[in-house]
């Protein structure tokens, strides 16, 4: 923080939000401390012996200015003073050590932390990620772990430490001279007083300052993503961007100046307060020698100065205690809010992996709603045969992807059951279910990477054999192979080098090569013109006629060379058969193929 030390206070928010600590809360963090209690040992023995030692140039002082100075003993000066040089340096090297150890155990506890966070988020079910902020998922992960790497690095320690440092000291002070020490002390309300009240101003601007760089970065998060970049220059809109960032900027440049003005006066005022300590011990030392002939030395009083000034700083640091504790309180919190959340779709513990007997798909009777007044889909009942090509149909909205998310146990039935083979779905393992069933969805998303690169993300063994035939069946691999680079051509971010339909059909050679036992098209071709349509097409309809496949299209010129239609409307299925057959049976059907290919 600019302009010194800040003395840390609660917002408003904070406490009204401040966790309760409870027994519980105490025994699930320190199950992360736990197996490290070796090294917490070796720490406190450290800080115990800093403690000490850190107090030891002030005792010496005293020995540097009788023996020394006053009696102008030239070795006894070099001797004291070398001493007082050697046990600063071993002190240092003992800090050394001990934030080596503190750093080392907040690490491997963040690397922990965030292994079990990331775990944890990724066995969520699609409605978790369909339903949280993207932000707050990475908030969490990253600045909550690591203020709590900074707790365990520093105000763990420090507090220890400044309170090791504070009775050391004071102990120090009162055996030299209790009265001089009991004066000396006297300053210590108003440094905490002064310290406070500077603390509150500067606070209120520091939380300011975040709120307005928050937003500066909210506009940065907008404006220079690649499609924020874009809509900012169709809309002609550079300028007013500019304007709002530049406005933001100035307000943060002006209240980083107050910060550190309000450091300076703070700064200012704790340096008087610190020097009327000083002051009066050495008024009251120098009346005792001089008026009482007193047995005090200059040497004893330049030792008790030397100690009061050294206990300033602990009582900073202690007086921020309460509010680290609590936030460090609100951290740890917020990491167990996300760990407790129940894990939806679950493993039998007694599950097995899925046995490819047959890839018939069929649902029984299977509803589904994601709240008890909002149901998706109704009484479903079909069985998609080995080999067959099922196309789903209908109004948007209808539940035709929920269908899809279903098969891949995304989200659970709330009624009826599906079954793969012979085998009911929430009697399989997860992996070998999803390991059976490929998706080529309408959004395709493509790392930053090579072509290859995204390839091998279905199937890391794949051979270059392997990878070429699948980019063969996708009419991709004459395109790849016209680029300078060939499969090791770039993507760009999401893929934004390649057209949409040469991600189209990327994406489905990606889906090939995992080989799987049933393939889904999910509206593969709805954002895609009429050419590129027609590519994706051609290179579809092989796949169709030779595997298990679902098919859901807007456009019905996509479906019509499946061997089945099904017309989904509301979460209900409508209808079902061979497209000459609907259109004579089903109004619906009937009126969507009209639409589509305007004929009246």
């Amino acid at each position: 923080m600019r302009g010194g030390r800040r003395v840390a206070f609660l917002s408003e928010e904070e406490k009204l939000n401040r966790p309760q600590f409870t027994y519980d809360l105490f025994k699930r963090i320190t199950r992360y401390l736990r197996p490290y209690w070796k090294q917490f040992l070796v720490i406190l023995f450290i800080m115990v012996l800093m403690s000490g030692i850190s107090i030891m140039p002030s005792l010496l002082t005293g020995k540097i200015i009788d023996e020394g100075l006053i009696k102008q003993d030239l070795s006894a000066l070099v001797y004291w003073i070398s001493l007082s040089l050697i046990i600063t340096i071993g002190g240092n090297i003992l800090g050394v050590l001990q934030s080596y150890l503190s750093v080392w155990i907040s690490e491997t506890i963040g690397y922990e932390m965030r292994n079990e966070l990331y775990q944890h988020i990724q066995s969520m079910s699609h409605r978790f990620f369909t339903s949280t902020n993207q932000g707050e998922m990475i908030t969490r992960m990253t600045s909550d772990v690591s203020g709590i790497q900074n707790v365990i690095a520093n105000t763990l320690t420090s507090i220890i430490s400044n309170v090791l440092v504070l009775v050391v000291s004071l102990i120090a002070m009162i055996s030299k001279n209790a009265t001089l020490a009991a004066v000396g002390m006297v300053i210590v309300p108003l440094f905490v007083l002064s310290s406070r009240s500077a603390g509150k101003r500067r606070w209120s601007m520091t939380r300011e300052a975040q709120d307005k760089s928050d937003s500066m970065n909210g506009i940065l998060n907008e404006t220079l993503s690649v499609s924020g970049q874009l809509l900012v220059k169709l809309f002609n809109k550079e300028a007013y961007e500019y304007s709002r960032y530049a406005a933001l900027n100035k307000d943060i440049s002006k209240l980083n100046v107050k910060q550190s003005m309000a450091g300076r006066w703070f700064r200012v005022v704790v340096s008087s307060f610190s020097s009327i300590g000083p002051m009066l011990i050495y008024l009251l030392g120098g009346i005792l020698m001089i008026r009482y002939n007193h047995d005090l030395t200059v040497g004893d009083i330049g030792v008790l100065v030397a100690l009061l000034s050294k206990m300033y700083q602990p009582i900073n640091g202690l007086l921020n205690t309460q509010v680290e504790v609590i936030r460090s309180m609100a951290l740890f919190t917020r990491l167990f809010d996300y760990l407790d959340m129940p894990i939806e779709i679950k493993e039998k513990e007694d599950a097995q992996d899925l046995e490819i007997l047959d890839t018939v798909v069929s649902f029984d009777h299977v509803s589904f709603r994601y709240e008890k007044k909002r149901p998706i889909l109704k009484d479903i009942n079909f069985t998609l045969n080995e080999h067959e090509s099922l196309a789903i149909v209908g109004p948007s909205g209808g539940g035709k992807s929920t269908i899809i998310n279903l098969i891949l146990r995304l989200y659970d039935a709330t009624e009826g059951k599906i079954m793969f083979g012979k085998q009911d779905i929430k009697d399989i393992t997860l992996k070998s279910l999803r390991d059976a069933v490929g998706v080529v969805t309408q959004d395709t998303y493509l790392f930053n990477g090579t072509i290859l690169d995204n390839l091998l993300y279905a199937n890391p063994k794949a051979s270059l054999h392997e990878i070429e035939v699948a980019c063969k069946q996708a009419k991709i691999h004459d395109f790849i192979v016209s680029l300078p680079k060939g499969y090791d051509s770039m993507v760009g971010n999401r893929g934004l080098k390649l057209s949409g339909g040469e991600k189209q059909r990327l994406s489905i050679a990606r889906v090939l090569l995992k080989k799987p036992h049933l393939i889904i098209f999910d509206e593969a071709t709805s954002s895609l013109d009429s050419i590129v349509e027609n590519e994706i097409q051609e290179a579809i309809e092989p796949i169709l006629a030779s595997q298990t496949s679902i098919v859901i299209a807007h456009r019905l010129s996509t479906i019509l060379s499946c061997d089945r239609i099904m017309v989904v409307e509301k979460g209900v299925i409508k209808a079902m058969g061979k497209h000459e057959d609907l259109l004579i049976t089903s109004p619906l059907y009937k009126k969507l193929f009209n639409t589509q290919f305007k004929v009246f």
